[in-house]
């Protein structure tokens, strides 16, 4: 079995070792015929960025991605410097209005993306003219070497059951170098798809068959994410079933977010781009989804008549209806734990690095400050948002909308969710996100503490103490202490994953929606847990 695993492990890095070699591959250079079409195409009246591009990369010169990538930088930082120069002029002698003739000639948008764009046309070489064959090269072997490292778990793992006196002995699961080297290599990842997109276009050739097929375009650095997410999910389902298959819930729930994330988040976003239909994720529910009551969001929901009608329709239906009724019901789990692609992604790829999550006072009080301030940042950017729209202002209350937006989607969107919250899986656990900055499950752990069904409840005269419950806890919640205690568990950051009552030897913990009365515990009030007072007292 270990000869397997090992073979397993080296194909597995064969694999990865091509993927991410293939960045450094291929040539980029343009003729002046592509040039002149990409600019018609996209409406560029600016003879000033055409000139600085034809000189920058209309050559004969087989140009790394990354020197294609500095050359159409400097000429689009060229071209808008010069013009920004000519606006401040009008403005300081003649008061001109930034909405005149020449401001309609500067280019907006990140560099990248436009360097993006461009390498889309001029990449050449053996990843873009062998898409399939790389494919297999990569995730291919990728794929075959995570199922073979995997799969002879099923034997070696012996009964069903889960102890935690190994995750702590291993440098992959115990903040050792090879999970110092997971992270690095993570975080690199997102901040070259969130801030350097060009850079990963051979990465994008490779997927180019697969995403015409689906939505009849080329593929993006989001098809690429969107596809990995899936397969990463896929494979580490894997080894989730093995690992709790004593465990129905823990099976049932695994397919359900596996469902939710390949249907839902990916396939059918693709197939309604493919019927020229905005694609939407329809289980993706605001606040999570910020940007919902975007501008640009609103603009294209009305111009796609019916079926932009109705996600609007739906979006708001989810988030103020159904959203609270099934907290109320089935507590933030039905979302956290089911649905939700963040949290599919933390329970299949995350799982291995769950322990990882502060157990201390001080970092439940951090998360509380932290996730909650997050939900109030993303009301206000909508309320300005939504103001701005509405009346054509450019600000509310001295909020620039466009700079709210902006920051949002820089500190939230990308850093927080992505380059933080996935990143950091190896060191901070797999539910950095979730636990301390996703506005929705704020908004859904307010819900659940204080109208919920949902609850843990412990069983005190079998504990044993064994901490199994404490330690494989995701939200950081020390789980023993209320079961010694034989206390309901109720906690506006429970998630519901219900991996602590997977892991328990005893049977002493146990997932239920019962009756609202008899959920919070008279010792909780007592020592200021996660309650509320005037509740308890009035249930009494």
């Amino acid at each position: 079995m270990k000869a397997i695993k090992h073979s397993g492990l080296i194909v597995f890095l064969i694999g990865l070792a091509v993927f991410t070699g293939t960045i450094f591959t291929g040539s980029f250079h343009l003729t002046s015929e592509e040039l002149d079409t990409y600019l018609k195409e996209k409406n560029y009246t600016n003879e000033l960025i055409k000139s600085e591009l034809e000189k920058a990369i209309v050559t004969n010169e087989n140009l790394t991605i990354f020197e294609f990538s500095s050359r159409v930088r400097n000429a689009f930082k060229t071209s808008n410097g010069h013009y920004d120069a000519l606006i401040s002029k009008y403005n300081a002698e003649k008061n001109w209005d930034k909405k005149g003739a020449q401001y309609q000639y500067k280019i907006y948008g990140k560099p990248h993306t436009l360097s993006f764009d461009l390498a889309k046309i001029a990449g050449t070489g053996f990843v873009k003219e062998n898409a399939v064959l790389v494919w297999w090269l990569t995730f291919g072997l990728a794929i075959i070497g995570a199922l073979l490292f995997i799969l002879p778990n099923f034997k070696t793992l012996g009964k069903p059951g889960i102890k935690n006196n190994g995750i702590y002995l291993e440098s992959s699961t115990n903040r050792g170098w090879i999970a110092w080297l997971v992270l690095v290599y993570l975080v690199s990842f997102y901040l070259v798809l969130y801030f350097m997109p060009d850079y990963a276009v051979n990465w994008t050739f490779i997927f180019d068959p697969i995403s015409k097929f689906l939505n009849g375009g080329l593929a993006s650095q989001w098809f690429v994410y969107g596809f990995l997410y899936c397969t990463i999910m896929l494979v580490m389902a894997t080894r989730m079933y093995i690992k709790y298959r004593h465990n129905k819930y823990q099976l049932i729930r695994t397919t359900s977010v596996l469902f939710f994330q390949i249907v839902f988040a990916f396939l059918i976003p693709e197939i309604m781009t493919s019927l020229n239909m905005p694609g939407y994720d329809f289980k993706n529910a605001f606040p999570l989804d910020y940007d919902f009551f975007f501008d640009w969001n609103l603009d294209t929901l009305n111009s796609s008549g019916a079926i932009g009608l109705f996600i609007l329709v739906w979006g708001i239906v989810l988030t103020l209806v159904i959203v609270p009724v099934m907290v109320y019901l089935f507590g933030k789990r039905w979302y956290c734990s089911w649905v939700c692609g963040c949290g599919g992604l933390a329970e299949t790829l995350g799982d291995p690095y769950r322990q990882h999550s502060n157990k201390s006072l001080k970092a439940w009080k951090l998360e509380r400050w932290l996730i909650h301030g997050v939900l109030v940042f993303s009301l206000v950017m909508t309320v300005v948002t939504l103001y701005c729209y509405f009346t054509g202002a450019q600000s509310f209350l001295g909020i620039n909308s466009q700079w709210i937006k902006d920051s949002y989607s820089f500190l939230i969107g990308a850093w927080f969710a992505g380059v933080i919250g996935t990143g950091f899986y190896p060191i901070f656990g797999n539910r950095v996100w979730c636990r301390f900055g996703c506005p929705l499950a704020a908004y859904l752990g307010l819900v659940q503490r204080f109208k919920s069904r949902f609850r843990i409840t412990t069983n005190g005269g079998q504990c044993i103490s064994c901490g199994n419950c404490s330690t494989y806890c995701e939200q950081g919640i020390d789980v023993r202490a209320y079961a010694q205690k034989g206390e309901n568990i109720v906690r506006s950051s429970c998630v519901g994953c219900g991996i602590c009552s997977a892991v328990c030897p005893r049977g002493v913990l146990k997932l239920e929606n019962g009756p609202e009365k008899g959920r919070i515990n008279p010792t909780d009030i007592l020592l200021g847990n996660d309650v509320d007072l005037m509740k308890f007292v009035n249930k009494q």
